[in-house]
């Protein structure tokens, strides 16, 4: 980085994170795509706005082009988080739609066209939301938790259980029987991004893939080190943050001992993105593999950025976080986004893919 980006906080915000190597072109793009952000921060109707309009530009995972896909994921969250939580599930749905497509073309009943999409696939507590059949299609009822912006998104990718199962089924949100629930998103983080649940009565629904095959297939793991991306561009916007304090006087040793150890977590965890992206559009993160990849590189990028933070807190001191909105902001959204990662459960599931297949790691 250099002085003029440490003196100039906007230029600093919107420079390119890359995951990887990148062409001068692809360079001007994400910078282009950091400006965008910048312009449309903490706004969700301007981050759907640029969803709409970038989601079609940039490479779907294993196409080739999965590096420059997560350097802009990660840019865009380096600059602003709530603009990269609109985006990466929506980018996440047209890969998912693309890859159904690829299936038998009864099975993948439905294309991205137009519109804003969202992925909800978590599962909550209580019943399950059911789909019924109903001709040649189905119908969904019950209540959906996790569902983030399900009140303003044009379409969703839904799962829901048919008899023991779990599908996944694309979803018109301006369906009647589709209602937000009102007053459960309470979070000091992303607290523009409401992920409540949605409650649906008699929703039509198109089947995407057969049952089963959501998580089944490849791209589950591929979109889940997508998110790791966007945890990774996070924590970068907030070791800038520490870097400009350092570049604007003369940091004491404690101050520069907090700034090297981020650069290294944030060099392993780069490091962990650009190997991953490479195996991808190798072939070589398909099955078992890729999952495993999944949950090391998640592990690697999720412990990184918890540091990150850490240390920003301890250099920075508290005067950031009650008197900068953008700094406050990113630190509460970069908290909040890491709890999608599962902690100590998904290094106990990394732990038994290692006891299960040994020749498979060191």
């Amino acid at each position: 980085m250099t002085k003029d980006h440490l003196s100039d906080p906007r230029a600093a915000e919107v420079r390119p994170v890359e995951v990887g190597r990148t062409s001068s072109d692809q360079r001007r793009e994400l910078l282009e795509l950091g400006q965008h952000a910048h312009a449309a921060a903490g706004d969700v109707r301007a981050a759907l706005a640029l969803a709409r309009d970038h989601g079609a530009r940039l490479p779907r995972p294993g196409d080739g082009g999965t590096a420059l896909l997560w350097s802009a994921l990660a840019t865009v969250a380096a600059v602003d988080l709530t603009v990269a939580r609109v985006l990466e599930p929506h980018l996440d749905a047209h890969a998912i739609l693309a890859q159904a497509e690829e299936q038998a073309e009864e099975q993948a009943g439905a294309q991205a066209g137009d519109g804003t999409w969202g992925v909800f696939a978590a599962e909550g507590p209580g019943e399950p939301l059911r789909a019924t059949p109903r001709g040649e299609s189905y119908v969904l009822d019950g209540r959906k938790h996790w569902c983030s912006l399900g009140g303003v998104l044009d379409h969703a990718l839904i799962s829901a259980r048919v008899g023991d199962e779990r599908q996944l089924f694309a979803v018109d949100l301006d369906h009647p029987g589709v209602t937000p629930v009102a007053g459960t998103w309470v979070a000091r983080g992303l607290t523009a991004v409401d992920s409540g649940p949605l409650d649906l009565d008699g929703v039509e629904a198109r089947p995407v893939g057969a049952p089963g095959w959501y998580l089944d297939r490849p791209g589950f793991a591929w979109g889940a080190i997508g998110v790791a991306a966007v945890w990774f561009g996070g924590a970068v916007g907030v070791a800038r943050r520490m870097a400009r304090v350092s570049g604007s006087r003369e940091p004491d040793q404690v101050a520069l001992m907090h700034l090297g150890a981020v650069d290294a977590r944030l060099h392993g965890a780069r490091a962990a993105l650009e190997q991953a992206a490479g195996a991808l559009d190798a072939g070589d993160l398909t099955g078992p593999d890729g999952w495993r990849a999944a949950l090391r590189v998640r592990e690697v990028v999720a412990t990184a950025s918890e540091d990150v933070l850490r240390r920003a807190a301890h250099g920075l001191g508290p005067g950031p976080l009650a008197t900068e909105e953008t700094h406050a902001r990113r630190v509460a959204d970069l908290e909040l986004y890491l709890r999608q990662w599962h902690a100590e459960r998904d290094q106990a599931s990394l732990g038994r893919l290692l006891l299960d297949d040994p020749a498979s790691s060191w």
